[in-house]
């Protein structure tokens, strides 16, 4: 009776162990900044002090930061976002999946139509070359008030937005872009905004 007590209670701790094990959020974010492996090291050794923190992975080239969390300890997005910034970099759209199914997400776009926006979709140059630069470029285009879908293909450096008129123009696109460190054929970056990119997005310049 004994043995039988004993191995009910070994294998009710071992399922309480793996799902605890289990109960862990899962945590994604687009980081923009990300040139090198010392970037990405220097990203992990700051999230390092979130004890508990697990499969911690970072895609240089496209900026895609993941880990897991233990959901117990209800890390919020807010502290996510702040923690991204004190390693120095910049945080994008930012995706959590808690434990029980729950996805809480993070984006800038602001947009709101009502039955008077006329939307419309056009496409627009914008110089880059790297994943980085796709996730910066349709970021900064979401951004804006009054655009509802941006993306971006690396192959042809073609941005399609749909946006509504009411609110931004393609003009208004572009310039945003541009302030943002990729030329399109209306409006250039500045010298200083082009080298504040990440090594990997120094893109072949438009004839000024």
């Amino acid at each position: 009776m004994k043995k039988i007590i004993t191995l009910t209670m070994i294998l009710l701790f071992g399922t309480l162990t793996v799902q605890a094990q289990k109960s862990m959020d899962a945590f994604e974010v687009q980081v923009d900044g990300l040139g090198c492996p010392f970037c990405a090291y220097g990203l992990e050794k700051k999230f390092k002090e979130f004890k508990g923190i697990k499969k911690v992975a970072i895609d240089i080239e496209t900026g895609d930061f993941s880990f897991l969390y233990p959901s117990e300890k209800a890390l919020q997005m807010d502290a996510v976002i702040a923690q991204v910034e004190k390693a120095g970099y910049t945080p994008n759209d930012a995706k959590i999946t808690r434990a029980n199914g729950i996805i809480e997400t993070s984006s800038g776009n602001t947009t709101v139509l009502s039955k008077e926006s006329v939307v419309v979709s056009q496409q627009l140059f914008a110089a880059g070359q790297c994943g980085m630069c796709e996730a910066r470029i349709e970021a900064t285009a979401l951004a804006l008030p009054g655009v509802t879908t941006a993306v971006w293909n690396k192959e042809n450096q073609q941005l399609k937005v749909s946006y509504d008129k009411s609110q931004t123009t393609i003009d208004g696109i572009q310039k945003e872009i541009a302030m943002a460190g990729h030329d399109t054929k209306a409006h250039q970056a500045t010298s200083e905004a082009y080298k504040n990119l990440p090594a990997c997005c120094h893109y072949e310049r438009l004839e000024q």
